[in-house]
């Protein structure tokens, strides 16, 4: 179900799953395509195969992991970068565009973008 508001996602951010709900910033709704939602739809996959509670508390260590690798490396990662590296959104972002990457996607396929 798809949910428009004010409030979730962050700015900058057009849409976010939080299962079962696709939450819309209304202001960017315009922006919300099907390859926006496709992604999104991913990301339900995603959560069901971990539960949803822990495919939040993977995303969140697996985001703090990339912020502090990305330090240790003496490069200065600001969250969109290691936001970007985490293998939940590089599975979205590689395969938003597919329409059919569902029906073919195997579980826990994010593994692959670790």
């Amino acid at each position: 179900m798809i949910v428009i508001n004010k409030f979730i996602p962050a700015k900058g951010f057009i849409a976010m799953a939080i299962f079962p709900f696709i939450f819309v910033r209304k202001d960017l709704a315009h922006k919300f395509t099907d390859v926006s939602k496709n992604h999104e739809l991913i990301h339900f996959q995603q959560q069901k195969e971990l539960f949803v509670i822990g495919f939040y508390i993977l995303y969140i260590v697996e985001f703090i992991v990339r912020i502090i690798g990305f330090w240790v490396k003496g490069k200065l990662a600001n969250t969109d970068t290691a936001y970007r590296n985490i293998s939940f959104e590089k599975e979205a972002y590689s395969n938003q565009e597919n329409m059919e990457y569902l029906t073919t996607r195997k579980r826990f396929n994010f593994k692959n973008y670790l």
